[in-house]
């Protein structure tokens, strides 16, 4: 297959001797900066064997806590589409639901049990009492812009959907927002491995930048709302204090 022959003939820059995985065929170990794609082909080589259920399995699994980032699924099935290995049009949809199952399980699970669920030593893994408040006063706060934060950190996106299910957040307007988030992200990753699949190293590095910039937007974005809306509340509290003074 092509996207096998790259990975062994060329490193990130192009020079022959190096896989795509960043180490010399002759022993030099992967640089930092390359294992993801290496483990990208892990999980390759795992959905070429069990196609359409090795795609299903891997992104279920890692949405219900698994340490599998989503893309890495998504690209390795995009890459296997272009080599006509499985079919483009099943594929990704298929991504999209594999997603979307391990979410809802997460939700209502958290729904279903609440706090108990805090007990079992496997979930205190992703999500620990002061977890739990802080991403509850989150929700209280900023709603289901939670949602589509976490969806896009790993080791956070476990405990926030669990925490939806717990906090009681309807169901409706969690499935929307998270499916919304799903059918812009997962699409966007399959199709980069699509066209891209040579470069999947350069994609993989590219999609991490925008998601770091998207957070830090979001985090400065929520931090301007913090600080509006205490100097609104500044604001009514001196002029209920200025009233006061008039009428004394």
């Amino acid at each position: 297959m092509a996207f096998r022959m790259s990975a062994r003939s060329l490193n990130s820059e192009g020079e022959p001797g190096r896989g795509l995985t960043g180490g010399r065929v002759h022993g030099e170990p992967a640089t930092t900066r390359t294992r993801q794609v290496k483990y990208t082909c892990v999980i390759q080589e795992f959905i070429e064997h069990f196609t359409y259920g090795g795609i299903f399995l891997i992104l279920v699994l890692g949405g219900l806590g698994a340490p599998v980032p989503e893309e890495l699924p998504v690209l390795a099935a995009g890459a296997l589409a272009r080599e006509a290995v499985i079919r483009w049009w099943f594929a990704l949809p298929l991504c999209v639901v594999g997603v979307l199952v391990g979410d809802i399980v997460l939700y209502w699970a958290g729904h279903h049990w609440g706090e108990r669920l805090l007990s079992w030593r496997v979930v205190r893994l992703v999500l620990t009492q002061a977890r739990e408040r802080r991403l509850l006063a989150a929700y209280h706060h900023h709603g289901v812009k939670i949602i589509v934060i976490a969806r896009h950190v790993v080791g956070l996106r476990a405990a926030a959907f669990l925490t939806a299910g717990i906090a009681r957040l309807p169901f409706w307007k969690f499935l929307l927002v998270d499916a919304a988030a799903a059918c812009v992200s997962v699409p966007v990753s399959f199709g980069l491995a699509y066209f891209f699949t040579d470069q999947l190293q350069a994609v993989l590095e590219d999609i991490h930048r925008v998601e770091r910039w998207l957070l830090l937007l979001g985090l400065v974005a929520v931090a301007a709302w913090i600080t509006l809306r205490v100097w609104r509340k500044s604001r009514e509290a001196l002029a209920a204090e200025s009233g006061e003074d008039g009428v004394l």
